[in-house]
């Protein structure tokens, strides 16, 4: 079962861990992911339409959803998008894809784009909603980001500082967190199955550290590898689409799309207005109306 409309649910053995799987639809593999403080819920309201034209593969994240938990490293090597990746990898084989289009969102974007710098030959078009890269996000910063973001730092500090702290009232925090970055300011973008699962989720002490280690992983080796494939000039050779919010978290870097030009040698940029930070449930039509002629050739 799923609780997205006309999807199945499956585990899926990948990478030394196992992944919570949707999927629905016929057509060429399009693998969707998903970001923090989620799980595939956030693409509820748009998956049964991606699933006419295609074969729509929406896993949980590691340590997300219902998927395994693996054990963090003093390095934070198993959160680290590296790692995320390689588990999309070992998705797509067991599931019997050479190739599959990504769309990913928040810190499923991050994982995202290191498939496409890590295993080009792996991916036909990516999509990117509402992220610029990670070194240069942190390399960003000012006093107004830094207010905005702090869960970047907050959820990146050593354990169990974190942890202890929303877990005195991880449901409270949830809804906290997700009505704050709305264009609307309260809950209303999203549904009650949603909700409910990211409530849960927040819920769980071990997925709350699940989400910590993510943090922290983006805050050590996701950024030294970004900054050392940037000083060797790696660039994404698959089609790009950049989707941004007009009030998210790129938009206030400034030049949010110059940055994905830096690293992009095919890119297409989309500014969507009237939306905060979960766009694919806060304008669900203006995200189809984005991402379908890119992925549809």
């Amino acid at each position: 079962m799923s609780d997205i409309q006309g999807f199945t649910q499956s585990m899926i053995a990948t990478n030394g861990t196992r992944l919570s799987v949707h999927q629905a639809g016929e057509g060429p593999p399009l693998v969707l992911l998903h970001g923090y403080p989620q799980n595939h819920n956030t693409w509820g309201k748009i998956a049964p339409r991606l699933a006419e034209n295609f074969r729509v593969i929406i896993p949980d994240l590691r340590g997300y959803g219902e998927s395994d938990i693996p054990e963090n490293t003093p390095d934070n090597r198993p959160y680290s998008k590296r790692e995320m990746a390689l588990d999309i990898v070992g998705l797509l084989d067991a599931l019997g894809h050479d190739t599959a289009h990504v769309l990913g969102h928040d810190r499923g974007a991050r994982v995202a784009y290191r498939f496409a710098l890590d295993h080009p030959a792996r991916l036909d078009r990516l999509g990117i909603i509402e992220i610029v890269p990670t070194g240069d996000f942190w390399a960003s910063w000012d006093a107004d980001l830094a207010l905005k973001a702090y869960h970047w730092t907050f959820l990146a500090q050593p354990g169990p500082l974190p942890e202890r702290m929303i877990s005195a009232d991880g449901p409270g925090y949830m809804d906290w967190t997700l009505a704050a970055w709305t264009h609307v300011g309260d809950l209303s973008p999203f549904t009650d199955a949603g909700l409910a699962s990211y409530r849960r989720q927040a819920a769980d002490p071990n997925r709350i550290a699940a989400m910590c280690n993510d943090y922290r992983a983006g805050a050590t080796l996701d950024r030294v590898l970004d900054l050392a494939d940037r000083a060797a000039g790696a660039q994404i050779a698959a089609p790009t689409l950049f989707i941004w919010a007009k009030g998210g978290f790129p938009a206030r870097t400034g030049k949010p799309l110059a940055l994905w030009q830096a690293w992009a040698t095919n890119l297409t940029g989309v500014e969507i207005t009237q939306t905060g930070h979960f766009a694919m449930e806060e304008v669900p039509d203006a995200v189809l109306q984005a991402v379908l002629p890119h992925f549809i050739t």
